[in-house]
């Protein structure tokens, strides 16, 4: 077998394992997020380092909702150095100033995603969402959590800050290949899994919406014929609540 057949054989185990074992958590998720949408709410996105990427995939995306808002925080991505977010994210506290250009409330909700789950930042953010009544969701391995300590002063993992919790069923290490025993593991598998459980729980949010027969707040691709009309009424619909809409316009 070669190794890009070994490796699509564990991404479709995981995958088809996920959609399964937490289905009933994605259901519910996918229900309340529908329900912030109607009554006018946002969804922010927060991941550090690779996580970050969840945020913006499902962000000003042709084909997805429209009130979605990442918080991107350049120091804890990796462009600005990768190992020194790693650093970052290590620290209590670190990311409460940053938080307050974020007006979150109780009609939004908050998704939070760490593999680990055990790291300072990722939790303070889970814990400012409920405190500002925002329903939260923590996207994590529970693998994690069952075996590490956490580093956050409260001594809680993500999974102890949310109102639910997705099990994303990332191994310890993430990586799911070896050459040999002797050798590091290689290939990692969160983001095909975190990117299908984001985009698979927005299908359910839009489905869940759809059944009321309202016009969806859904981005068209802009190399379509008249999309422009279409994304740019989103955008003013909610740019005064999301400024990365239209920030430089």
């Amino acid at each position: 077998m070669s190794h890009i057949n070994n490796y699509l054989n564990i991404v479709k185990d995981k995958l088809t394992f996920l959609a399964e074992d937490q289905q009933q958590n994605i259901n519910q998720v996918a229900n309340k997020l529908a329900d912030v949408i109607r009554q006018g709410g946002i969804i922010y996105f927060f991941g550090c380092g690779h996580s970050h990427i969840f945020g913006e995939d499902v962000f000003y995306r042709a084909g997805g909702l429209a009130p979605v808002r990442p918080i991107l925080i350049e120091p804890l991505m990796l462009h600005e150095g990768a190992a020194r977010s790693s650093k970052l994210e290590k620290q209590n506290n670190y990311i409460l100033p940053y938080l307050v250009d974020y007006k979150i409330t109780e009609k939004d909700a908050l998704i939070v995603i760490s593999t680990s789950g055990i790291n300072p930042v990722p939790i303070d953010v889970a814990q400012w969402g409920r405190q500002h009544g925002a329903y939260t969701v923590a996207i994590t391995s529970s693998v994690y959590a069952d075996t590490f300590q956490s580093k956050h002063t409260s001594g809680q993992h993500l999974r102890d800050c949310a109102d639910q919790v997705i099990d994303n069923n990332v191994p310890i290490g993430d990586a799911v290949l070896k050459a040999s025993e002797q050798e590091p593991p290689f290939s990692p598998i969160s983001s095909m899994l975190g990117i299908f459980l984001v985009q698979g729980i927005f299908a359910e949010v839009i489905f869940n919406l759809s059944e009321e027969q309202c016009s969806l707040p859904i981005f068209l691709s802009g190399n379509i014929p008249d999309s422009d009309k279409h994304n740019l009424d989103l955008i003013n619909q909610y740019g005064g609540r999301i400024p990365e809409l239209i920030n430089g316009l």
